[in-house]
């Protein structure tokens, strides 16, 4: 194993637990047994993530100490992070407008799946507004949103603590040593732990495939080929075009961040490879204030596969309920999502829960969600890796739009 690189250790893990759980398949023992070693995996991470992102973050901050051109990045940030998701929308609705998925599903032959559990985080959803996310941002209680993992607050609160360090000048020296020094272990104890990483993706795609086997897929497989298709013509072209036109090549990025987008696929969770994502970007060539502050923030702001798979999802159960959505209805949605779908990245499911707290504004039934539960985490494994791709690019953009990408330091690791 230790001759393999960490994408093949992970590949391996995900084939061995895609056979394990068809073997299993229907058999709740196995999860017994693998659910402890998923779940330690997932913890590990967690546990790093939030020092990682208040050192990183306070670091690039006070090296920075311009409170102006701090400003001036987290206008773009979210300006570019609107565009983009607004965009991821579009392509959506678009792909099931043509394809069509939901046409001609038989509903009978369908299982459902309880979605009582996201029904009342739905109903907080709905009644977050655009004011609220920005409001939410300000913490009551920055201990709190420690323990939480809130991430908005907490990176609100590291920028101001920076700035606080940049503006006490020599003061503020051996405090930003500690943190310098806390950044830099806490990136030790992250490739640490990512030799564990193949065996938290053994046992998490051995428990998906055991619980729901691969024959869920058949009723649904036109849904599922239409949104891992529509998923791959996004980050081609439409991100590809972006990273086109500031001048970077998008399967350079891709190809670094090889090892990153598998486990994050594989675990459906993007928030397994935030700090590597972190610690690569950097490498690539952006400065650690803009990745450590765009990356993170993203996470709340940007998740393009998420908001893409909303958009067709929901055109797909009006489909199948045989509702023509009109393009009236159709905008309304796509409004909707753009409020509904920003500052709850932290919510389990967050995926449902948007579209639970978005459906019922546009008239379509909620209880559609049932249909394709059974099936969610395979299509959360293709989004996720799109978010992935997009808050990386999303680094680079900002970078490049500040002026303050190191070409010579991209064209090194290019070339290595």
């Amino acid at each position: 194993m230790k001759k393999l690189g960490l994408a093949w250790q992970i590949f391996i893990g995900l084939v061995l637990g895609i056979a394990l759980g068809a073997i299993f398949y229907g058999n709740p023992t196995i999860e017994n047994y693998l659910q402890p070693i998923g779940d330690i995996f997932i913890r590990l991470i967690k546990m790093i993530v939030i020092p990682i992102v208040i050192s990183s973050l306070i670091v690039g901050v006070a090296s920075v100490g311009d409170t102006k051109k701090l400003g001036k990045i987290g206008g773009k940030t979210i300006l570019y992070f609107e565009i983009i998701t607004t965009i991821a929308i579009v392509v959506g609705l678009v792909a099931a407008n043509l394809f069509t998925p939901g046409a001609g599903v038989d509903m009978n032959k369908l299982e459902k799946t309880d979605i009582n559990s996201y029904v009342d985080t739905a109903e907080d959803v709905e009644s977050h507004g655009f004011a609220d996310t920005f409001v939410n941002i300000v913490p009551s209680n920055i201990f709190e949103s420690f323990v939480q993992g809130d991430m908005l607050p907490i990176i609100f609160f590291s920028v101001l603590f920076g700035l606080g360090i940049a503006a006490i000048g020599e003061k503020g020296k051996p405090v930003l040593a500690f943190f310098q020094g806390t950044a830099e272990t806490m990136f030790y104890v992250t490739n640490l732990i990512m030799k564990f990483a193949p065996f938290g993706v053994f046992a998490l795609i051995g428990i998906t495939v055991s619980k729901f086997g691969l024959e869920s897929l058949i009723p649904l497989g036109k849904l599922v080929i239409l949104v891992y298709g529509t998923m791959i013509f996004f980050i081609v072209v439409v991100l590809g075009l972006v990273a086109k036109m500031v001048g970077v090549n998008l399967f350079n990025i891709i190809r670094l961040l090889k090892d990153e987008l598998l486990l994050a696929y594989s675990t459906a969770s993007s928030e397994t490879v935030l700090p590597k994502i972190m610690e690569k970007m950097e490498k690539f060539g952006c400065p650690k204030a803009i990745t450590s502050f765009v990356i993170p923030t993203g996470y709340s702001f940007n998740l393009d596969g998420s908001t893409l798979y909303q958009a067709l999802a929901a055109v797909f159960i009006a489909q199948m309920y045989g509702i023509d959505l009109s393009i009236s209805q159709q905008i309304s949605l796509l409004l909707v999502l753009m409020v509904t779908s920003k500052g709850i990245a932290g919510v389990p499911g967050v995926s449902f829960v948007v579209l639970l707290a978005t459906l019922g504004t546009v008239g379509i039934p909620v209880e559609g969600l049932a249909f394709i539960a059974g099936i969610d985490r395979i299509l959360d494994m293709a989004r996720t890796a799109v978010n992935v791709v997009g808050n990386s690019l999303a680094a680079v953009v900002i970078s490049k739009w500040e002026g303050e990408f190191d070409e010579e330091k991209n064209k090194e690791h290019i070339a290595a």
